[in-house]
């Protein structure tokens, strides 16, 4: 019997390797980018050479996924619930297209966004797209429905998505693997040459074969060894536990639950064992991570009547994660108050790296800007972002990938002068090309900063895919080459770089300008 001590992140990423996957396509974002990096260290996936080399964006990434397992090979493809927003257009589709070879959709939400825009709830996607969604509830779950996934995937012909959230993510437990690793799928075609092509007519009876497979995917979930019911003696109140919440109810109740409860981890939602708890209780108490999506359903799944508890209600709280003295409050259970922390524990807010090239971009474009007002520079996502924070205080958006090239253009249009964009490297390469585009094509009157820091620094130093093309990239979509600025991003090059915001704010027209130096961070690790 072998074992590992992984983390959430790391099970998925060991279970796609054993579950015979023949790539990963992946962009980062936390808490998804370790499934990837495990996959890229892996001595396994290094013998095999399975695909392991990050895309430009998670679209990019699901649809060269799709393209292997339209070879027939199995796949896996991670991000971020954000991420998923940005693969949506492929995701719903790919779900009326069908695969060829498995392929599993690993996705990361963030519960009270410890590093994101927003907690939305992914399963929402599974369930708008109608395919399985599996959420585990611990590291052996995790690995073990990655392969099941995968197996469930070619079993049905649709993707399967996997959905976790940070505190499974990036927490470390032990996992037994199996004996018998699969092997790769052998290379091979659709058996149906249309299968993959959307046109409406073919896509219309797509959709209804979808449409078919739903009282098949109801039977698996059903049937699912990660479904279960278990008995209790109080029938005043049942359970329904989803995913990682499982394991608050049960540090509330560590020997045997005095209610009877269902333990989900597969949906669509098991009807079987709803329709037994239902007919046991009085109430019923549903525990989810993210949104009230179970909560929702069961509202109008039956028809006496019975009262549903959880986020809708106020009986947990609409935002955030829920903690196991959540669950206490919610099920009545008297639990001590710790005390207040004391005063002298202080927040300290995220800061740039001392020798972060930013610093000295952020210096000079306050200089300049000083003059105009505040409010006219546009941001992304990103190290940079922390540039909206004192010191410096230089920026006023951050949206979404790629947002601060098309929202200072829309801010041009309506007249603000100047209206600036500040952009990273990688994030650039991610959404920003095709603002860029739309900009030059309109003549758009704004002043582009693409901060080069060679990396996509903020998940960990990862290579960027704009890595000495950026210029040229620039250039391919029309920026004039005399308007397009490089500097290395120093304290010596103060003035220059003040002297090029200066001469290209007067442009009328669209300049880019291009801070450049190496993460510190990055630097660091490279040396060492």
């Amino acid at each position: 019997m072998h074992k590992k001590l992984l983390l959430g992140v790391e099970a998925i990423g060991q279970g796609a390797i054993d579950g015979g996957i023949s790539g990963v396509y992946a962009y980062p974002g936390t808490p998804s980018t370790e499934i990837t990096e495990y996959i890229q260290e892996n001595d396994t996936a290094i013998e095999r050479n399975l695909h392991r080399t990050w895309s430009a964006n998670e679209k990019t990434a699901m649809e060269a996924a799709l393209g292997m397992s339209y070879a027939g090979k199995r796949t896996l493809v991670c991000m971020k619930h954000v991420g998923l927003n940005v693969a949506a257009d492929v995701f719903m589709n790919i779900a009326i297209t069908g695969i060829n070879g498995g392929m599993v959709v690993a996705v990361a939400d963030d519960p009270s966004m410890h590093s994101s825009q927003n907690e939305q709830d992914s399963r929402y996607y599974g369930n708008f797209a109608m395919v399985p969604v599996l959420e585990p509830s611990n590291q052996q779950e995790a690995y073990d429905m990655t392969i099941a996934g995968l197996d469930l995937s070619e079993k049905t012909g649709v993707p399967v998505m996997i959905r976790i959230t940070t505190r499974l993510a990036h927490s470390r437990s032990g996992i037994i693997l199996v004996s018998s690793p699969r092997i790769e799928n052998c290379l091979s075609l659709p058996a149906d040459p249309l299968q993959f092509v959307l046109l409406p007519s073919n896509a219309r009876k797509r959709y209804k074969n979808l449409l078919a497979l739903q009282a098949q995917f109801l039977k698996i979930s059903e049937e699912s060894i990660f479904n279960t019911f278990e008995e209790g003696t109080d029938k005043s109140l049942g359970i329904v536990c989803c995913g990682i919440a499982y394991n608050y109810f049960r540090e509330n109740f560590p020997e045997k639950s005095p209610y009877p409860y269902i333990k989900i981890s597969h949906y669509p939602l098991p009807e079987n064992h709803l329709k037994r708890l239902e007919s046991q209780v009085d109430e019923i108490l549903v525990l989810e991570e993210g949104y009230p999506l179970v909560e929702e359903q069961l509202k109008g799944f039956f028809e006496r009547g019975k009262k549903i508890h959880g986020r809708l209600d106020g009986t947990l709280p609409r935002a955030g994660e829920l903690t196991p003295d959540l669950v206490a409050a919610a099920l009545k259970i008297d639990k001590p108050v710790l005390p207040n922390l004391p005063g002298i524990l202080v927040n300290r807010p995220p800061a740039l790296c001392k020798g972060c090239g930013h610093h000295d971009t952020y210096r000079a474009l306050n200089e300049v800007m000083g003059e105009y007002g505040k409010g006219k520079v546009f941001s992304d996502i990103g190290c940079y972002t922390l540039g909206a924070l004192p010191p410096y205080n230089s920026i006023y958006s951050c949206v979404d990938m790629g947002a601060s090239v098309t929202m200072a253009k829309g801010a041009a249009d309506a007249g603000l002068f100047p209206s600036v964009a500040v952009i990273g490297d990688s994030t650039f390469t991610h959404s920003g090309i095709t603002g860029l585009l739309d900009a030059v094509n309109e003549k758009s009157n704004m002043v582009l900063i693409i901060g080069d820091n060679e990396s996509i620094s903020m998940t960990g130093g990862q290579d960027s895919s704009a890595f000495g093309r950026i210029e040229a990239i620039c250039e391919g979509v029309g920026v004039l080459p005399e308007h397009i600025h490089v500097l290395e991003s120093l304290p010596r090059n103060h003035d220059l770089l003040v002297s090029l915001l200066r001469k290209e704010i007067a442009y009328n027209g669209v300049s880019v300008i291009i801070p450049r130096r190496e993460c510190i961070q990055k630097m660091a690790r490279r040396k060492r």
